[in-house]
């Protein structure tokens, strides 16, 4: 049985596949092309929100013209990630709009987050790109094993992490909040550190469902399914990554 804790790549995805791979199938190298592919989209739009944003910093000195392109890029992003979670079929067209739209919310936060600390987006990228090349590295090579008990522990933690941020959010529309966690003391580092190492932890929970996917013979659409999962993954770890480092430069 597969296991993973992300929930556009859970265990049923490829339950329908096994034993009927052919040429058209679904292979690691088109997966990893098609990443690639959605990944360019996404720093396209990224970069574009970004200029436009800093521009806005050495002008108006405010992100006004950029705030409807991330909350559109924001809330766009999810409707579409839904979309192409219960439409795997439609991964192929879907996928690259999710990695558009979450481009132009990334490049507006990032730009607040600079703007707030300078050099922070940058260390940001390296981190988040550091650490998938680590744990791609350490999953080839047999490093991290990703057993059974390792993903359900995985999926459980990223379960709990999700539903205190929910939690948090219906809190906040009644004015309240759950202390600490984000506050940049002890704790509220403590608490994004393990959020960065979950997600993180992800990663390999990914690599291993996309290698079993291929393995089982899942048709050619499911690549994009696949890139659209680790794109999912990548986007989470870097805002963790950005948020854990904002608490670090504000003490």
């Amino acid at each position: 049985m597969m296991r993973t804790a992300n929930p556009a790549l859970n265990k049923n995805t490829f339950k329908n596949f096994a034993g009927t791979r052919t040429e058209t199938s679904m292979t690691i190298q088109g997966t990893a092309t098609k990443t690639f592919m959605l990944l360019g989209l996404l720093v396209f739009a990224a970069t574009w929100t970004w200029r436009r944003a800093m521009d806005g910093v050495e002008g108006a000195g405010d992100f006004s013209a950029v705030m409807p392109l991330v909350l559109g890029g924001a809330i766009g992003g999810f409707v579409v990630a839904l979309i192409t979670v219960f439409k795997k079929t439609w991964a192929p067209v879907t996928s690259p709009i999710y990695a558009l739209l979450e481009g132009l919310f990334l490049g507006g936060i990032s730009a607040i987050f600079e703007a707030m600390y300078p050099g922070i987006v940058l260390q940001a990228v390296v981190l988040t790109f550091g650490t998938l090349c680590a744990l791609l590295f350490a999953y080839k090579s047999r490093i991290i094993k990703p057993t059974e008990n390792f993903k359900l522990g995985i999926a459980a933690a990223t379960g709990g992490i999700f539903l205190i941020y929910l939690v948090s959010i219906v809190a906040g529309f009644f004015g309240v909040g759950i202390p600490y966690i984000h506050d940049s003391g002890p704790i509220g580092i403590g608490f994004s550190l393990v959020v960065v190492v979950i997600a993180a932890l992800n990663l390999v929970l990914d690599f291993d469902f996309i290698e079993n996917g291929a393995e089982m013979g899942a048709p050619k659409y499911m690549e994009w399914y696949g890139a659209f999962g680790l794109i999912v993954t990548l986007v989470w770890l870097y805002i963790e990554i950005l948020r854990l480092l904002a608490k670090l430069r504000s003490r």
